[in-house]
Parts: structure tokens; C-alpha cells; sequence
């Protein structure tokens, strides 16, 4: 993110002496992506970041996966996965349930209402798209406010926790990358500024207005992290608390993109899902599909046209309004469709019909589209439609 921000009690000058009001030295950080060739901030801590008192493992939620094979497109209710009762005990990062995933990235579900313990993901940046709900994400770089319909980009390795607000339980769609998640180069100048053909710009990024100073001993972070052995997890024991940052500055840090706030790009006959495409990384890319004016050709076709996912993976979670072309399939609000590579879809039987003369649709939904197969998690398995793969067959039978 190569969007520059400053918060707190910073130097003039960058690795020189900073103290505090007694003289003490406060403890220089750099936070840095590949290596010291891309985006860092630089974070003044009042303890060293280094010091820590104990590690022991942290046993992660079940990470294991199954190929999907036979080929089929799936279909995933993740309303079902969480019944009410659970809430209360449930928090954002202990409680995901893996749906899918493969090298490069793994998506999960949670339904929660219980603040979280500190926690911070080595592997790679997340994305925490939020169905429902509100929360308040604390970070070592400030706090977030998150609400329905955000996204919440949060940078590899930073340490943060999930405090779940009002009355309302916290739907969280979890998207953990293995790289780091950027916009699109097509929407950046070559410095790294949103282009104005891009569908948002920088005024709809909202990143922490203040540090964040904590006090505790012996404080507790989870850190995910990977061995040759796969996906572990390490519980750090900090002798002070993490959140000690008087000052930062840098284009690293996490930050709030409300799916409100992207702005559909549409024409006279259907766009391809490219257009909706709203970040990347390494091996994979995530679309929004918003409310928007459809197709104005006077012979359009509003529903997308049948295609072959020859290169990947498709993954929709539907999150909000009325999916037109997946009417007759039983998917709904909360419902994930998985059209894998090597399959052809498109609308259900009559879709096509029912769309014609449509000026508009009124539907939001999230989609990550994968360049390696994925495999389907313990979540997916426990929840899955199994009639939907059959559910194009009474057009093509009759």
C-alpha cells in the first residue's frame, strides 16, 4: 500500500535518536515486504519488540483439506455452521472453520461474539470481509472500526485482536493469502497512486487515526507460521504488551474498504468479472459484485454468459440482495458457490429468460478466483448442498 501516513511521536529524520520525555531511547522497528525492496513503515516502541518470555504451541483450527474429486461444483451453506448457541464462546481467530483452500490462499467462516486473543498471521496479508456484525480491530499500529460490508486488510506479521460490538454476532469471510494483497497493478500509476479508472481510490481506505498504548506483563499473541510440516501455530509470551507504539509512519499498515464504496463499472453488453476485481495476490484475485445498472445493449442479456474456468477456480459468497442468475439453485444469502476449473457454468434453467429487460440488480457478493486447485476444508465438507451440482439439469433434460 503506497499510500504514505504518519501517526504519533516520529523523529524528523528516519534511524536516529528518539527519546522520551525522561531520555530514554524509544526501540526502533522496521516492518518490511520482501525483504527491504517494497513497502515498510517504521514503528517506535517504548520496549524492545524482540523480548519474549516463553513460546509453546498453539494447536491452530483444523487446516486439513480433501481434493475435490470427483469434479463437481459445489455448493456451501455457511449459515449452518455456526448454530446460535455457539456464538458467545466463539472469537474471530480461533473459531474460522477452513472452507477452502490450497498453497496460496485459504478462505474460512466464523459466526462470533467473543473478543479474541492477541494474534498475528506470518504466512501473509488477510483480508476479513464482514457479512455481519461489528467490531473494533485493535492493532500495534491503532484501532479499526469495522462494520457490515468492510473489509479489513491486515499486513502479514501484524499482531492485533477482534473486539466484537453491539448486540449483533460477527460474520467474518476470512481470506489468508501465502503472499501479500495489493490492488490491481492496472489501477495504480507507475508511483503507485490509484488511477481515475480505477473503481475506488484512496479517500475509501480508512486506516487507524491513532496509536494504540496498552499496559499488561506476560501477554499472550497467537502466531500462525508455517513448518515443513504445513500450517502451525506458536503462542508467544510477551513480558510487556505488544501495543507499545508511540509512533509510525510508512505505507505499511492494516486499513478498513467498504464494498459500498466500490463503484461497478458496467457497459452496453455483459463485462467480464475483471472489471469487479478489487484486490490481488500471489495466485489469486477478489471481485466485488455490487448493485449496480445492468447491460443497456437493447438486445443485452443481463446474466453472465456460460464460461469454462480453463485457468481457475471460482468461489462466490453471496452476502447481501438477489442473485439473479443462480435462481432455482437453492444458494442465498450466506451460500458460497465453487465452480472449479475444468467445469462450464453459468445461469440455472430459465435465468437467462427471467433477466431479460432487467435495467438493474441488486446484489452484492464477494468472489476470489484461484489459479491452483483448491481442496475443501473440514467447514465445507460439514455444510455442503449436495443436490446443487445437478441443479442446471432440467433445461438441458427436457
Amino acid at each position: 500500500m503506497a499510500y504514505y501516513r504518519q501517526l504519533g511521536n516520529v523523529p524528523p529524520k528516519r534511524h536516529t535518536r528518539h527519546r522520551d520525555d525522561s531520555g530514554r531511547l524509544y526501540y526502533e522497528e522496521l516492518m518490511g515486504e520482501e525483504g527491504f525492496s517494497s513497502d515498510s513503515s517504521l514503528l517506535y516502541h517504548r520496549g524492545i519488540p524482540s523480548a519474549i518470555s516463553g513460546a509453546d504451541v498453539w494447536e491452530v483450527p483444523d487446516q486439513t483439506t480433501t481434493p475435490n474429486h470427483p469434479l463437481t461444483p459445489r455448493h456451501l451453506t455457511l449459515h449452518t455452521l455456526f448454530p446460535a448457541g455457539t456464538w458467545a464462546e466463539t472469537d474471530v481467530v480461533t473459531g474460522r472453520r477452513l472452507l477452502l483452500g490450497n498453497s496460496d490462499v485459504r478462505i474460512s467462516y466464523v459466526v462470533a461474539a467473543k473478543e479474541s486473543p492477541l494474534y498475528r498471521n506470518a504466512l501473509g496479508d488477510e483480508i476479513v470481509y464482514l457479512e455481519s456484525g461489528a467490531a473494533r480491530v485493535e492493532t500495534v499500529f491503532g484501532a479499526l472500526a469495522a462494520r457490515r460490508g468492510d473489509y479489513v486488510v491486515i499486513p502479514a506479521s501484524t499482531t492485533h485482536r477482534w473486539i466484537p460490538q453491539g448486540d449483533e454476532p460477527l460474520r467474518a469471510y476470512a481470506i489468508e493469502s501465502s503472499s501479500h494483497i495489493v490492488p490491481p497493478k492496472r489501477y495504480l500509476s507507475r508511483f503507485g497512486q490509484l488511477l481515475e479508472n480505477a473503481p475506488y481510490c484512496e479517500r475509501d481506505l480508512h486506516g487507524p487515526r491513532d496509536v494504540l498504548l496498552a499496559e499488561g506483563d506476560e501477554v499472550e499473541v497467537l502466531v500462525k507460521h508455517r513448518t515443513s510440516r504445513g500450517i502451525v501455530g506458536t503462542r508467544m509470551v510477551y513480558p510487556r504488551h505488544p501495543f507499545d507504539v508511540v509512533g509510525w509512519d510508512g505505507c505499511l499498515y492494516p486499513y478498513t474498504f467498504s464494498i459500498d464504496d466500490f463503484e461497478p463499472i458496467t457497459g452496453r453488453v455483459h463485462q467480464p468479472p475483471p472489471v469487479h476485481q478489487v484486490f490481488e495476490g500471489t495466485g489469486f484475485v477478489v471481485c466485488n459484485f455490487v448493485p449496480r445498472k445492468v447491460d443497456y445493449h437493447p438486445l443485452a442479456v443481463p446474466v453472465p454468459y456460460y464460461h469454462s474456468n480453463v485457468d481457475s477456480d471460482e468461489v462466490m459468497f453471496y452476502c447481501g440482495g438477489n442473485y439473479e442468475a443462480r435462481k432455482g439453485s437453492g444458494i442465498a444469502l450466506g451460500s458460497v458457490s465453487v465452480h472449479p476449473g475444468g467445469h462450464a457454468h453459468g445461469p440455472q434453467p430459465g435465468g437467462m429468460e427471467r433477466s431479460l429487460g432487467l435495467e438493474s440488480v441488486e446484489e452484492t457478493a464477494v468472489m476470489v478466483d484461484t489459479f491452483a486447485p483448491l481442496e475443501l476444508g473440514e467447514g465445507a465438507l460439514a455444510c455442503e448442498d449436495p443436490e446443487y451440482a445437478w441443479s442446471w439439469l432440467g433445461e438441458a433434460s427436457a
